[in-house]
C-alpha cells in the first residue's frame, strides 16, 4: 500500500480490489470495523471511516446488528461488466467426494471463481468410481460444456476418457492428481514437501518408529506424500521400516477401518508417532488408539494431511482457495485459445496441534 495515501483509503481499496477479482461478491460480507482493524493494524475509527465512505460510494451496505455487505451491481463487483459480456456458457467439475473439508472448500472456491469469469458451474460426484467418472465426462461433452476440471479418482489406471479429453486439447484442468507423462494442465499441493515438513517435525522430537497409515499408493498425490515421509528418514541418515506401514483397502468401511488400525498399532509397541494420508484416516487412527486405550498425543502423537478439526491433530494445511483460483485461471486461458499445459504446484503449511 502507498504510504502516501491515507489509511482508511487503503482499506477502501483493498477491498475494491477484491470486489473486482471476485474474491468479494454482491452480497459477501466484509470484515466487521474490528477485523479490519486488527488485520490491517489501524484504530477501529479508520476502519469505520473507511466502511462509511464504501457505503457512501453505494459499494457496501451496512445493515444495523448484521454487518456489512458487497450491494449488488456496484461498479466494482465483477458480475457487471460479465453481465454486459451476456452469459458465457458452462463449466463441469468432477470429483470424487463431498466427505471431506478440502471437498467442500473446493467446489465453494472453484464455484466462486468460475462465476467471477462469467460462467456458471455444474458439478458431478463420482464417489471414487472411474465408470461414473467416464460417464460424467461424456454427460458433460454431450451438454457441450466449455472446459472441465477434474479431481481424478484414486484408481491406479488412467480414465481413457480423460486421457482422450487430452489429446482433444479439449479445455481441461487437473486438480489434486494429474497424469503422469501426459502433458495436460493441473494444480496439485506441494505434496512431497509437506509430508517431508511434518516427518521431519517428528524425528526432530524424538520419535523414530513412526507408523504410516494410507491407502494402496495408486496416484500421483499418495506417491508424492510417501516420497516425503522417505526423504525425511533419509535426510537423516535412518533406516525405513515399512513394517510401520498400515495399507488399507479402499472398499473398507470405517468400523473394520479402525479396528484393522488398532490392531495394527497394538502389534507395535515401539510406534510412538503415526502419520495419515488424509483426515478421514486419521480419524480413523484417533479413534483406534483410543479404543487401544492409548492417548493422543501423550502415548501417540497423530499427524495427518489435511485438518481434522481435532485440537490433538497436527496437520498440513492445503491452500484450497489458491489451488481452486488457479485451476480456473488456468482454464479461462485455455478458453481464451491458449494452450500451453503447466503442471503446479501450490506450497502448504505444516500446523501444530
Amino acid at each position: 500500500m502507498m504510504k502516501a495515501e491515507p489509511l482508511y483509503k487503503q482499506i477502501q481499496e483493498k477491498i475494491k480490489s477484491k470486489i473486482q477479482s471476485g474474491e468479494l461478491r454482491p452480497g459477501d460480507r466484509v470484515p466487521s470495523e474490528k477485523e479490519l482493524a486488527q488485520q490491517y493494524h489501524v484504530s477501529q475509527i479508520t476502519s469505520k471511516n473507511a466502511l462509511i465512505g464504501l457505503a457512501d460510494e453505494g459499494i457496501v451496505e451496512r445493515i444495523k446488528g448484521k454487518g456489512t455487505f458487497i450491494k449488488k451491481n456496484n461498479k466494482y463487483s465483477a458480475a457487471a461488466p460479465l453481465a454486459e459480456l451476456s452469459y458465457k456458457g458452462i463449466i463441469g467439475l468432477i470429483i470424487p467426494t463431498m466427505k471431506t473439508q478440502v471437498d467442500q472448500q473446493l467446489l465453494n472456491y472453484i464455484e466462486k471463481y468460475v462465476r467471477a469469469n462469467g460462467y456458471e458451474l455444474i458439478i458431478r460426484i463420482t464417489r471414487e468410481s472411474q465408470i461414473e467418472e467416464t460417464n460424467a465426462v461424456n454427460m458433460f461433452r454431450q451438454l457441450n460444456v466449455k472446459g472441465l476440471i477434474i479431481f481424478p479418482t484414486e484408481k491406479a489406471t488412467y480414465n481413457e476418457a480423460i486421457l482422450k479429453l487430452t489429446l482433444d486439447q479439449f479445455p481441461l484442468v487437473l486438480i489434486d492428481r494429474y497424469l503422469e507423462n501426459i502433458n495436460t494442465y493441473s494444480v496439485s499441493s506441494e505434496n512431497l514437501n509437506g509430508t517431508y515438513q511434518a516427518i521431519s517435525y517428528l524425528l526432530d522430537n524424538g520419535h523414530e518408529s513412526i507408523g504410516l497409515i494410507s491407502r494402496p499408493n495408486t496416484n500421483t498425490a499418495t506417491n508424492e506424500r510417501i516420497s516425503g515421509f522417505e526423504k525425511a528418514f533419509l535426510s537423516k541418515d535412518l533406516n525405513i521400516n515399512k513394517n510401520l506401514w498400515c495399507l488399507l483397502d479402499f472398499d473398507i468401511v470405517s468400523k473394520q477401518a479402525i479396528e484393522t488400525i488398532g490392531s495394527f498399532i497394538k502389534d507395535r509397541p515401539d510406534v510412538t508417532a503415526v502419520f495419515s494420508m488424509n483426515a478421514e484416516l486419521a480419524k480413523y487412527t484417533y479413534t483406534a488408539v483410543r479404543e487401544i486405550g492409548k492417548q493422543v498425543p501423550q502415548d501417540i502423537e497423530i499427524v495427518s494431511f489435511d485438518p481434522t478439526r481435532n485440537n490433538a491433530i497436527s496437520y498440513i494445511q492445503q491452500n484450497v482457495k489458491e489451488i481452486s483460483k488457479t485451476a480456473v485461471r488456468l482454464l479461462v486461458k485455455q478458453l481464451n485459445d491458449e494452450y500451453e499445459p503447466e503442471r503446479l504446484f501450490i506450497p502448504v503449511e505444516f500446523v501444530k496441534a
